[in-house]
């Protein structure tokens, strides 16, 4: 398997280190086309372009014309693998991107039974990139903070209050800390923190943007989903990044965490 880059040819280092050019990033996004890619993607899976096409709801010719120009941006990269290619987003700060568009964002239409649907599953448990979301995931975190493995805050969206959950720091503006108490559950758990990747915030949140509440990003974020996959307590669903929980995994969830409802 081999990433296709994504740095233009032509960019000298001037360029590559100037200002982010916002501007050409949301008119990347706001193609409706576009955003229908990159929210497919957003579970961190590679997909194909046939599947991509349909989550668009475009021919092939066209979708392979819009992935063109979000691999060119960087927003998103190719793997080869054979003959065929898989798209997949750059990476969780693209997701993050995302997500915190979707919690400003005005809802959109419900015209079918088929979006009515997708949405409630969406809203009820799906993945943020890598990391657990919906009302699962705001409810595993709350579990986690009643049960002490994370303390520093109380998982509260605060819209509008001045230096509190600013749309351009989410994930940033509070501290989350895994207590002593913490890291031994999590140990029995299954969860290694001194094995998380060193180069990733081990501790992060995002704003759900169906709850309006943190749910847990970061190293950890994705090390607790891991582990719910491998324990086969989360599965995932038929539409790209909705997941549901089993009833091993909302047994195991009570014992572990004490996780009683979602």
């Amino acid at each position: 398997m081999r990433s296709i880059g994504t740095v233009e040819p032509g960019r000298d280092r001037t360029e590559r280190n100037g200002e982010p050019d916002i501007a050409r990033a949301a008119a990347l996004i706001a193609d409706p086309s576009r955003a229908r890619i990159l929210k497919a993607l957003g579970d961190g899976r590679s997909l194909p372009s046939s599947l991509l096409a349909a989550e668009a709801g475009v021919s092939a010719a066209t979708v392979s014309g819009h992935l063109r120009k979000l691999v060119e941006s960087g927003l998103v990269l190719v793997e080869q693998h054979g003959r065929h290619r898989y798209h997949r987003l750059a990476g969780p700060e693209v997701s993050a991107a995302l997500e915190a568009l979707a919690v400003i964002a005005p809802p959109s239409k419900i015209r079918t039974l088929r979006d009515s649907s997708r949405t409630n599953a969406l809203s009820r448990s799906r993945t943020c990139y890598d990391h657990l979301a919906g009302r699962l995931g705001v409810a595993l975190m709350q579990a986690l903070l009643h049960r002490d493995v994370l303390t520093g805050h109380d998982g509260t969206h605060r819209a509008g209050q001045a230096f509190r959950d600013r749309p351009a720091a989410y994930g940033h503006d509070h501290s989350y800390q895994v207590t002593d108490h913490g890291r031994a559950e999590l140990a029995r758990f299954g969860v290694d923190l001194d094995r998380l990747p060193p180069r990733r915030p081990a501790v992060r949140y995002c704003v759900d943007w169906s709850e309006h509440r943190h749910h847990l990003a970061g190293a950890l974020g994705a090390a607790i989903t891991g582990r719910l996959f491998e324990l086969g307590w989360l599965q995932p669903g038929t539409a790209p990044r909705v997941v549901h929980l089993t009833e091993a995994g909302a047994a195991g969830l009570l014992r572990e965490f004490g996780l009683v409802d979602y």
